[in-house]
Order: C-alpha cells, then structure tokens, then sequence
C-alpha cells in the first residue's frame, strides 16, 4: 500500500481520520466506563481536530484535485500532523497534572493554527480550479 503525502484524492487524510476516530471513541469509552473524565478536553479534540477536521480535509481534496496537488497542502500535512499528536500528549500531561507542558501545548497549537492558515488559503486559491 502506496501512500503519498499530497494525495489529490485525499486518502492519506481520510485513513488518519479513521485512526483519530477509533482513538477518541475508545477513550471516550474508558472515561465512561472509569468514571474519569478529567480527559474530556482531549477526547474532544481528538474528535474535532482529529477525526472530523482530518477527514473534511480528505473529502475536500478528493472534490477538489489542485488542492491536494498545492505544495500548501504538503506544508499543511507535516504541520497540522506533527502539532496535533504534540498537541493532544501536552492537553493529557496538563491534566495529569504537569503544568511545565503549557508552553509545548501553547507551540503546538501556533503550529496547528499555521496548517489550518494554509489549508484556509489553499481553499481560496484552489477549489474550484
């Protein structure tokens, strides 16, 4: 199996959307099950910036082709997919209790902002092409 990163159809997004869906069900289904919710916050945007950002991304780039073919749209992977995975592990240290990781959520979610700037951007000069 072949996955290549700007993918104009998408796939590569869609099947990390599936991995941050299975993620964030099964978390949510340990917080029920525990009684422990204090991970809500991660369950959440695992669900949204996971799950459902990722797969509109895939389903963007399958309707629109010169979006995922836009070097933007190689920036935006290795962005949002390095700051998100951060993200998420500095939200679940935050709430064990670790405050330190407050400047490592504050970078990763400047660098998730950038990726959706690009991907914002790439929406304005390639959908529709």
């Amino acid at each position: 199996m072949e996955i290549k990163l700007n993918n104009p159809h998408g796939t590569v997004w869609l099947r990390l959307a599936a991995v941050y869906f299975v993620v964030g069900v099964w978390l949510g289904i340990y917080m029920g099950a525990s009684g422990d919710r204090s991970l809500y916050p991660v369950h959440a945007h695992l669900n949204l910036l996971g799950w459902v950002s990722m797969a509109l991304f895939g389903i963007l780039f399958r309707k629109f082709p010169a979006m995922g073919a836009s070097p933007l749209a190689r920036i935006q992977f290795w962005l949002y997919n390095l700051g998100l995975p951060l993200l998420m592990l500095a939200v679940v240290a935050i709430h064990r209790g670790y405050r330190a990781m407050e400047p490592v959520a504050g970078v990763a979610s400047i660098v998730l902002g950038i990726a959706v700037l690009l991907f914002a951007l790439n929406v304005f000069r390639n959908a529709g092409n």
